[in-house]
């Protein structure tokens, strides 16, 4: 990890309102240290933190992920009710989830038109629409 990528941590977790541990700065500098998007599983995480050499537990790794979520700095993605993504990029956007992979992508947003969407139930409002899109390899024909 790199000075700057501690310097761009430190800068997000500041601006997200949250206090730059040594935990949170390790794990934020491996998400947004770079300044580039990605998606991450709380695992892939850990096996990132630990190849970097950093002393974190499981635990800690979900716990941060949970906090940066409540701060709104990572949005979860959950697939099947059971597994979760995390993405730095927070923004209203689409994902692929690649099946035989297990990994999630970003769709491109402006080929997704939803033309309506069904009333909420007497005093809720819609908070969100989640699009994920489950992909696939094609079978081979015969």
């Amino acid at each position: 990890m790199t000075p700057t990528h501690e310097e761009n941590a430190n800068k997000w977790l500041m601006e997200a309102g949250l206090r730059p541990t040594r935990q949170r700065v390790t794990l934020a500098a491996l998400l947004v240290g770079d300044g580039q998007h990605r998606h991450v599983t709380a695992e892939s995480l850990f096996d990132a933190a630990k190849d970097d050499g950093a002393a974190v537990s499981l635990a800690t790794v979900y716990n941060t992920l949970r906090a940066f979520c409540d701060a709104g700095v990572l949005q979860e993605i959950t697939v099947d009710g059971s597994k979760s993504y995390f993405d730095t990029n927070v923004h209203d956007h689409p994902h692929y989830y690649w099946e035989g992979e297990g990994r999630v992508s970003d769709a491109p947003s402006e080929e997704l038109v939803i033309q309506s969407l069904p009333q909420p139930p007497e005093g809720m409002e819609i908070a969100s629409v989640d699009v994920v899109i489950r992909l696939r390899k094609k079978a081979e024909l015969s």
